[in-house]
């Protein structure tokens, strides 16, 4: 299945950026965790990717509890050149799940169903997150984000990076974003909840998968 081929080609992408080394972990006891993922995406039947569109109908996300936000970052490659972080005066983190953002348990999950979020272009975070919600869907965290740029760094378009309204911390009105660089780089930065931006629209996904379930919670 075209499914099972883009899970194992994303595993794959994790161990070449040494995501396994970096967590402190051997191969085998990495792949551990990712493997009973497999059943879940063999069960996926959503299309092939439309980057162009901003779709995508999964992709492994590493929690930051295994590996780094701010490491899994610089792991990112776009056009030969690597990741770059800059929150001042805040740290990834900081940022952590909104609650309305429910993650399954363990280490790893797959986010499913993704859009870029090319409706709220110029709509700003904080209304975009109440369009997101009256559609059934779930905005993404800071890590989902990086997650996504890790396994499809061209997902980033020049008129369509996006916002991850899924992560704040403590009240703060800053919302993560991931945007494109004057160097061509990936950048994790952060805009205002309430300015919105022509090229930048707010990510969702239609569900989230874990080890263990077999229900999807947002």
């Amino acid at each position: 299945m075209l499914t099972s081929r883009e899970f194992d080609r994303q595993v794959q992408n994790l161990l070449q950026k040494g995501y396994a080394e970096v967590a402190g972990l051997s191969v085998e006891a990495f792949l551990g965790h990712l493997s009973p993922l497999r059943e879940a995406v063999e069960e996926i039947d959503w299309g092939d990717p439309d980057l162009e569109k901003g779709y995508l109908p999964f992709v492994i996300v590493v929690k930051n509890e295994m590996v780094a936000t701010e490491k899994a970052m610089s792991l990112v490659e776009r056009e030969s050149k690597t990741g770059v972080t800059k929150m001042y005066p805040r740290e990834p983190q900081d940022f952590v799940p909104i609650e309305a953002v429910r993650l399954p348990v363990g280490q790893v999950y797959l986010l499913t169903d993704i859009d870029r979020g090319q409706e709220t272009l110029n709509v700003a975070p904080g209304e975009a997150l109440k369009i997101i919600g009256e559609k059934g869907r779930s905005p993404l965290t800071i890590e989902e984000g990086v997650a996504i740029v890790t396994h499809y760094p061209e997902y980033l378009r020049k008129n369509n990076c996006f916002s991850l309204p899924g992560s704040r911390y403590r009240g703060d009105k800053r919302v993560p974003a991931i945007w494109i660089t004057q160097e061509k780089r990936a950048n994790l930065g952060w805009c205002w909840e309430g300015n919105p931006h022509t090229w930048l629209g707010s990510a969702s996904c239609g569900g989230r998968v874990g080890v263990s379930q077999r229900e999807t919670p947002r």
